[in-house]
């Protein structure tokens, strides 16, 4: 598949230069609607300084904002021990060379997507749903298709793209929304000669023309380009994971949700594994859409009964779409025998399905758990949810009225539990470069309070058992004798 990778990082500058040449044309339109003929040049330089800077942002940064306008919260193995441990099995059979950074997004919608530079840089961001909604076969499935974007290299494509094409709808729309608040074309009025004034009048025309044209073009070559990836993400996954009925029911899952996706943008939508801005019921099977239609997909996937490799996709998929040659020619060339594995989960039956109440409370505790709310039981069996900015050190159940205390010495020990953590990170650090411990003499299992040398106040609970922990304020080592 190495035609593939050389295929994206030639499809990354192509689209790089054409996306920047749009760039420059509104540019150069919007500065000779403002101030005619001189104004032109004006918007071109600004504009080359624009795509000069969002493609070093893109670069360097474009997966930070990506998950940033995602709202992707980085977490630990702690939080979701069976996603971890999926994402591992798929590294180590795609022979990634580093384990990707993983991501929960709070949304209930079920989706997912990758991003980085190269297999060396890269994350994977899958949505709280999603984790709800999935057994272990089809999550596997959905991780695998991730990983083989990022062994593909489609994230470095689509990580750039991405941006760029951010950034011309983003001047279009500031343009129009000038012209329409304004006043429009009063606004603009030459104050020069009548020739250049009619010049500029030209130029304001040419300029909103292009501010609705220019977004609408990039969008059509970055989807036109991207869908074939699709294809072939689902035909890596399948190799990947040997289980094609794992990708395709949790396709049928993804598409049958009627949530609605909040974070997803026109700019990251083609970066998901489905697409996360389709109403529902509508078939997006044109150039403009940013996934191949869903059903196909899934009626490919489970066409493949013969074995998992590349050609046995490919035969499939000429089954279903006609002849059209969608794996390169290395993967058709191997044709070494893939079996098919069967189901790891053994004996699904309907009492093993999690209750509607059930999952939706599981839903909500993980939704909670990543924007770092704090689970306490009380004694009568009530569990209560404190959000990260409860600064009391204690409450009343709302069911039986006991009072209890927040076991803020507990929050300091679990810390690094949640890492979006670059919290949790700075607290290792202090931690590693603290030179010097404190010792506290516990007097018995009972709630006891005391001050870390920094000042900080540390409770500890009547179970807490832990040796140690580290100050959430200073990093020194408390060692609980």
């Amino acid at each position: 598949m190495w035609e593939l990778i050389q295929a994206n990082k030639r499809k990354s500058l192509f689209l790089f230069f054409i996306m920047g040449i749009c760039l420059l044309v509104l540019g150069f339109f919007i500065g000779g609607a403002y101030a005619g003929e001189d104004g032109g040049f004006i918007g071109l330089f600004i504009a080359f300084g624009i795509w000069i800077l969002m493609s070093m942002l893109s670069y360097f940064k474009g997966e930070s904002i990506i998950l940033m306008m995602s709202k992707a919260k980085k977490i630990s193995y702690n939080v979701h021990p069976k996603l971890f441990n999926v994402v591992e099995e798929m590294k180590l059979a795609a022979n990634l060379p580093t384990m990707p950074d993983i991501y929960i997004i709070p949304e209930e919608a079920p989706n997912a997507f990758a991003v980085g530079k190269k297999p060396e840089n890269c994350a994977i961001a899958v949505t709280a749903g999603l984790l709800e909604r999935l057994n272990r076969d089809e999550l596997q499935g959905v991780i695998a298709h991730e990983m083989s974007h990022i062994l593909n290299r489609d994230v470095l494509f689509m990580t750039f793209s991405g941006v760029l094409l951010g950034s011309i709808v983003f001047l279009s729309h500031a343009f129009l929304r000038s012209m329409w608040y304004g006043g429009g074309r009063n606004r603009f009025k030459s104050k020069s000669s009548k020739g250049s004034g009619q010049i500029q009048m030209i130029l304001i025309v040419a300029a909103i023309v292009m501010a609705i044209l220019a977004p609408l073009m990039a969008r059509l070559l970055y989807f036109a380009i991207s869908r074939k990836r699709e294809y072939l993400a689902d035909a890596s996954a399948v190799r990947l994971t040997r289980y094609p009925e794992g990708l395709a029911s949790a396709l049928e899952k993804i598409s049958l949700s009627s949530f609605e996706m909040k974070t997803a943008s026109k700019a990251t939508a083609a970066l998901y594994i489905a697409n996360p801005l389709k109403p529902k019921g509508v078939r997006l099977s044109n150039i403009s859409s940013t996934h191949p239609p869903m059903d196909e997909r899934i009626k490919i996937l489970r066409k493949i009964s013969h074995g998992a490799n590349f050609i046995d996709y490919q035969n499939a998929f000429t089954s279903v779409k006609g002849k059209q040659n969608i794996i390169p020619t290395s993967g058709i060339r191997d044709k070494k025998k893939i079996n098919i594995r069967t189901s790891n989960i053994a004996n699904s039956t309907s009492s093993q399905v999690k209750s509607t109440i059930k999952s939706t409370r599981d839903l909500g505790d993980l939704m909670r758990a990543v924007n770092d709310y704090m689970f306490l039981a009380c004694t009568c069996g009530l569990k209560i949810k404190l959000p990260p900015n409860f600064k009391k050190d204690k409450f009343n159940c709302p069911r039986c009225g006991r009072e209890n205390h927040v076991p803020i010495a507990e929050l300091a020990a679990i810390s690094g539990m949640i890492a979006g953590n670059e919290k949790a990170d700075e607290i290792k650090m202090k931690s590693k470069t603290a030179n010097n411990t404190f010792m506290y003499n516990r007097i018995g299992k009972r709630w006891e309070t005391f001050s870390c040398p920094c000042g900080s106040p540390k409770q500890l609970s009547p179970a807490f058992n832990k040796p140690s922990f580290v100050c959430n304020k200073c990093g020194r080592r408390i060692e609980i004798k």
